[in-house]
This record gives structure tokens, sequence and C-alpha cells, in this order.
């Protein structure tokens, strides 16, 4: 029935047409600010509920999704109505949404939000206040931990939660809400309030509790389930973990037949499965040979970790090594700051210098659990890189079913003991006899910094010329710290979006920058990030030399004014693109410069060793631009599993067409271009 009404009317059919259209939509989901390169993008959610067709206004109740690039939609809250004018789209995944509707503009606000709303957000607005006087990190995180509101949440701690297995307490789930539920039985019981008298206000508590959080799928999951054990309790039946599950299963799914489709809807569900299924038999072996408070610790971590890994590697293609670890450290934290997070948010509602006293023993707590994260990340090896997509996942349930056999029966354990031990003094061996990192000799590498570009140019010891800094300061730093480079001459960023500027800040942690170069046509967001330092704009036909490194700018060859205004493609064909040479070394950068300007500078690139691939291998290319290049080797630096698809097939068959062996980033790491007696080599580090 669901698909059938997204999939007829007019909403549907204009999207087919790629048409205009007027629209009132009232919001279900809070706009936020989407980190994507070019200009500003806010995303959300909307119930269409009236369209322009042909001079009539026609009613309609379909979901769609809102793209907009005026930030003033941000601060709407759900429940209200907005007029819009945008162009509408097929939606590009296989969603329950009518058209994805591409807004420009600010919002017309049609009415206030709802009562239940205004006083929603007015709880997590005054949370927000009584946090204030916290460091910023567990300013981030703790209204995140209480009520999912991560607005203020730092991406760089975001992205260390994930790899350390704790992103799960970032959003508002089933322990949150269990912790919540057993503090109000707890108070209830000690007001008086009998065995059938206190879930009710459990009941009440957790519908707030939603409302607030707004209702997400872990916090409707969680919720269901809740409301579950609470109807056992009041009936005095017996709890059973399976059959709430999948009754909170199927009713969650028939409210909403998109959550059928949703990942984080999915781990939710298979991590109360874990606890449910496996935790309390892990809990009884463990029990033998641990405490009983950490066994019971051990049996959760752990079966939540093995129900999800499937499901994290075919997302990731990443097997977290210190998740179980890392939750176990971090679980004695979790309570008090839940519980001290949400008394500050109800106290925050008469007094905000009270509450702000409050989240101070809240505050500890994260500031525990945000140490744990980082440490946790920052430990080599802390994930592993393993097959993505279905392929990915079987072949882990394939290894944990062995994992299980070895541990079943003793020969079968002392095999692998065996085996295991023979392939550690191997792997020992390797190290010892293979180069380390940097591979001595090199001239280019280019880092791994996810969907981004950041190229280093040796220049000499501990030198480096620096070509974009990529998204996140962190993955720029690491990599120019990997390779002793402490003094950069020359930063060049080639155009200012925030893929190739947003880690400048990781380039100037503990270095030396001397000279920013800037594209011709840079309009200011560049300045940001450049504070303090000396900047200059690139001109075609200047030289720069950095020891025997020397850079000739070959483009833009024409240098348009643009503003924050101007669409994604003319920033990327104001790219600075640059020939760099060194002794027995060439290299031609690009930047993102799309076909329209590579064919202005085809005739001006000379052969080339290494080709670095324009826009991260996007479809959009010029055949003749890479003709000219004449290159053995091309280098794509895209993120994995990017949702762009770069590189795209078609530039692959480009490149291979041309004779160029290619390397990639989301591949293989770090790529390494290395002088050798007979040319170049290339080194990875993935």
């Amino acid at each position: 029935m669901r698909a059938s009404a997204v999939g007829t009317g007019p909403v549907h059919e204009l999207a087919g047409e790629r048409g205009r259209a007027t629209i009132e939509v009232v919001l279900t989901s809070d706009p936020q600010a989407a980190v994507r390169p070019g200009r500003p993008m806010v995303l959300a959610r909307a119930r269409a509920e009236a369209v322009q067709v042909q001079g009539r206004r026609v009613r309609v109740r379909v979901p769609v999704l809102l793209i907009a690039g005026d930030r003033r939609w941000i601060g709407l809250l759900p429940s209200q109505r907005v007029r819009l004018n945008g162009s509408l789209a097929p939606p590009r995944r296989a969603e329950l949404l009518a058209a994805a509707v591409f807004v420009r503009g600010p919002p017309r606000v049609l009415g206030r939000p709802s009562a239940v709303q205004r006083g929603a957000e007015a709880v997590r607005a005054k949370l927000r206040r009584a946090v204030e006087r916290l460091p910023a990190d567990r300013r981030g995180v703790l209204p995140g931990m209480v009520v999912g509101d991560t607005s203020r949440l730092d991406p760089a701690l975001a992205e260390d939660f994930r790899t350390s297995g704790l992103a799960h307490l970032l959003v508002v789930s089933g322990a949150n809400l269990a912790i919540i539920i057993g503090a109000v039985l707890g108070l209830c019981r000690f007001a008086g309030l009998g065995r059938l008298r206190a879930p009710p206000v459990a009941v009440v508590a957790v519908l707030a509790f939603v409302v607030v959080a707004r209702p997400e799928p872990s916090v409707l999951r969680a919720t269901v389930m809740g409301l579950i054990g609470l109807l056992a309790l009041v009936t005095g039946r017996q709890r059973q973990g399976p059959p709430a599950l999948g009754a909170a299963v199927l009713v969650l799914v028939l409210l909403d037949p998109a959550l059928a489709r949703s990942y984080g809807f999915v781990l939710s569900v298979l991590a109360t499965a874990g606890l449910v299924v496996l935790a309390p038999a892990w809990r009884e072996r463990l029990g033998r040979r641990l405490p009983g408070p950490l066994a019971d610790a051990v049996a959760v971590a752990a079966a939540a970790q093995v129900a999800v890994a499937p499901v994290l590697v075919m997302l990731s293609g990443e097997v977290g090594v210190v998740a179980i670890a890392a939750n176990l450290v971090a679980a004695p934290a979790v309570a008090p700051a839940t519980l001290a997070g949400a008394l500050a948010a109800v106290v925050a509602l008469v007094s905000v210098p009270v509450a702000q006293v409050l989240v101070w023993p809240a505050g500890l707590a994260v500031g525990w659990i945000c140490a744990i994260a980082r440490i946790a990340a920052d430990l080599p090896y802390a994930t592993v890189p393993w097959v993505p997509g279905g392929l990915g996942a079987a072949g882990l349930c394939a290894a944990m079913a062995v994992a299980v056999a070895v541990l079943r029966f003793r020969r079968v354990r002392l095999a692998a003991v065996a085996v295991m031990a023979g392939v550690l003094l191997a792997v020992a061996g390797l190290r010892v006899a293979a180069p380390g990192w940097p591979p001595p000799g090199w001239a280019l590498v280019a880092c791994s910094v996810g969907q981004g570009d950041a190229l280093v140019l040796a220049a000499g010891p501990g030198r480096g010329v620096v070509v974009d800094a990529g998204p996140d300061p962190r993955a720029v730093d690491g990599c120019l710290g990997r390779l002793g480079v402490r003094d950069v001459p020359l930063l060049v960023l080639t155009h200012p979006h925030a893929d190739h500027i947003g880690g400048t800040a990781g380039v100037r942690n503990g270095r030396t920058v001397r000279m920013v170069l800037v594209s011709p046509s840079a309009f200011g967001r560049e300045a940001r990030h450049t504070g303090g330092l000396a900047v200059r704009h690139a001109r075609a036909g200047q030289r720069w030399s950095v020891g025997d490194l020397t850079l000739d700018v070959i483009g833009p060859s024409y240098a348009p004014v643009l503003s924050a205004a101007d669409d994604g493609a003319a920033i990327n064909n104001a790219s600075v693109v640059l020939v760099a040479r060194g002794p027995g070394f060439s290299a031609l950068l690009s930047g993102d410069a799309e076909a329209a300007a590579q064919r202005a500078l085809a005739s001006s690139v000379p052969p080339v060793q290494v080709f670095k691939v324009p826009h991260h291998g996007a479809r959009a290319q010029d055949p003749g631009f890479f003709a000219a290049a004449r290159s053995a080797v091309s280098i794509i630096s895209a993120g994995r599993g990017n949702d762009y698809g770069h590189p795209a097939p078609a530039t692959l068959d480009l490149l291979r067409r041309n004779g160029m062996r290619v390397h990639r980033t989301d591949q293989e790491g770090d790529v390494a271009v290395v002088r050798t007696r007979g040319g170049i080599a290339v080194v990875t580090r993935g």
C-alpha cells in the first residue's frame, strides 16, 4: 500500500518528468547540514500535502526528501508547515519516497510547530544551554547520548567513536531507554507505587523521551521493546526476549515499512538479538572463570559486537578489533552519564544554573568515554580491512564458524595455535625484511584521506610541498606525520571545496607553513583556514621552486570571478593545475578540473610520468587531456564506498585505454611514487 502511494500521483509524475513545482510540506525530521564538497547542503524529510499542478492546488500525502541550498532551513522543527519552490527528481535509491525535491532559497513558513514539538525543542535547547560550560568534546557528546542531539558533535570525534566501536552511544538506543525505565521504576517504588501503578508512569516517561529524542529507527525499536517488557511486567508473565524482539520488529515494520531498508534499524535489531540469544549462554560459561559482574559485561559486549559484525563489514569493509575492549572499558561510565544528563535535561526546564551543576558529573563520565574512543581509535590496527559487501559479510560469517569450531574442539584448537604461530613468525620476518614507511626515495605520496585530495611532494629532509589538504585534519596530519614532514614551504589549495581545504588545520598542526597558493578565482572561503599565513593567487605561467622541485602553474587558463553561490562545476573548473618536476620524476596534478577546463588546458599539458586523475575519477573527463599526459602511472584519490560512484567505470576504462596503471587510495591506502634507477615505482601502504 505504501509503495502504491508513492509510486502514483502528481508528485511521482513530476519527479519522473524532472519538473518544477510549488509544494506545501510538513517536516517530519530535523533539517541537517550535510558534509558535501561544494555548496552547503541541508537535508530534511517531509510529507508533501499539496502541490500546484497546471494552476490548481492538488491535495496529496506522500513522503519526500528535501535537499536545500540555504542554511536558513536549519532550525526548523518537525511538524512545521512550509511552502517551497523546487525541482523534483526520482529518488536515487529504492526508498519509499515519492520524490527528491531540490530547493533553492529560504523556506516560506506557513505555521508554527505543534505544541509537542515546541516542548521537545525546549528540552533540547535548555540541555544545550546547560552543557555550554563543559569542554567542547563533552558538550557535543552528552546531548547525543541523552536525547540524540548531535548538532554540536565534532566530525573527527564521531569518526573516533565509529572506529572504536562506540558509535552506538551517540544515538538513543535500547541501553539508554533501559537505564531510564529502570530509574523511573525505582523512583515509583520509592514513592510507594505498586507493581500495577508504576508501569503506566514509566510508559508516560518513555513516550515523552521518544518525542524529545525524535522517532528515529533505534528509538522506535527501543520504545516498542520497552513497552512490551512493561506489558510483561504488568501481566506478571515471564519476559521472553526473542518473542518480544520479534513482536517489536513486526509492529515497527508494519507502522513504517521503510525501516525494512534502514541499516540503522537492522543493526539495532541485530544487537538486541545478540543480547537475548547469545549473551545468556556466554554469561553462564564465562561465569565459571570470571567474577559475575565482569562475566556479564564481557558477554554483553561480545554478543552485541558479534551479532552486528557481518552488517558492519558489508557497509564499511572493516572489522573492528578493539570494539569489545573499548565497550568494556567505557561501560561503567554510560549509566552515570545517561542518568545525570537526563536529570539535568529535566531540571533545566526550571533552572538552567542548577542543571549546569548537575551536568558536571555527567561531563566527567562523558570525558572518560571520549578518551576511550580516542585512545582506541589511535591504536594500530584498530580496524582491519576486509572485503566489503555481501561477499565480505558471508566471509566473516564463515570465519566466525571456523572460530567456533576452533574453540569447541581441543585438537582443532591446538592445530589453530600452531598455524597462528607460524603466521606470526612469517609476518614478523616480513616486517623485519621489508622497508618501512615512507619508502626510500619517495617523490610523491597521495594520502588516503577519504573522499578528498591531499598530495605531498618531497622537497628535502623533513620538508614537503602539500597540494590540497583533504576533508579531515586528522587524516592529513597522520599522513604528514608518517612521512616525517615538519616544514611545508608551500601549501597549494587548488580550489575552495571542503574535500580539498577542510583538513588545512591538520597540515598546520605542529608544522611551519611558509606560503599558501590559492586559485585566482578564490572568493575567500579558504580564509578561515589560512589565518596568519602568507597567501598568493596562482597564475598560469608561474613557476615555483623548492630545492630540486619545480612547480609550473598551467591552469586555470581563465580566471572568472566566483562566489559561494556558483555551482560546483564552476568552482572545480577554477582549480589550480600544476606540473611538478624533480630529478627523475614528473607529475601532472589536476585538482578537480572537469571536462570544460581540461579541454582548454589539453594543449598545455606536457608528457609526464604520473597523472593525478581529476575530480576523484568522476565521469566528466576529456579524453584529449588524458592522452596528452602520456603517463605510465595514474593515481585516483577517493573515499571507500563514497556516495558519488567515484571512480566512474568509464574513467577507469579511459585510463586503461591510454596505457596507464591505475592506483587508488580507496583500495590501497597511501600511494607513494618512488624514484628508482630504472625510472619510477609505486609502493602502497594499504
